[in-house]
């Protein structure tokens, strides 16, 4: 991944232990925020297919994939203010799951 998005990580988590400190229930609620994210997502998903009578369609691929990229930074965040490297946890569990699917295609 782009070094922009590591320092945006680490920037964004310096930034929120400068406001709002390091202790466990500052964590907590980076952990938490995670499943905020994941439910705008899914709200964005529900919109995409216009789930909502009263509201119809109101979201569109790119709104849906702009919330999982939330998802994504916020989890990247928390495991920051885990005191982990958010590349090597990353990386390692992109190794894992590449172990599981076996070589690709070609």
């Amino acid at each position: 991944m782009d070094d922009s998005i590591w320092d945006a990580v680490r920037a964004s988590r310096g930034w929120l232990d400068a406001a709002n400190g390091t202790g466990q229930a500052e964590l907590t609620c980076r952990i938490l925020k995670l499943t905020e994210e994941a439910g705008e997502a899914a709200g964005a998903w529900i919109g995409l297919l216009g789930q909502n009578p009263r509201k119809g369609v109101t979201h569109t691929r790119d709104d849906v994939a702009a919330e999982l990229a939330d998802v994504a930074f916020t989890a990247l965040v928390a495991i920051e203010s885990l005191g982990l490297d958010a590349a090597t946890v990353l990386g390692s569990c992109a190794a894992k799951v590449r172990g599981r699917v076996g070589p690709l295609p070609g």
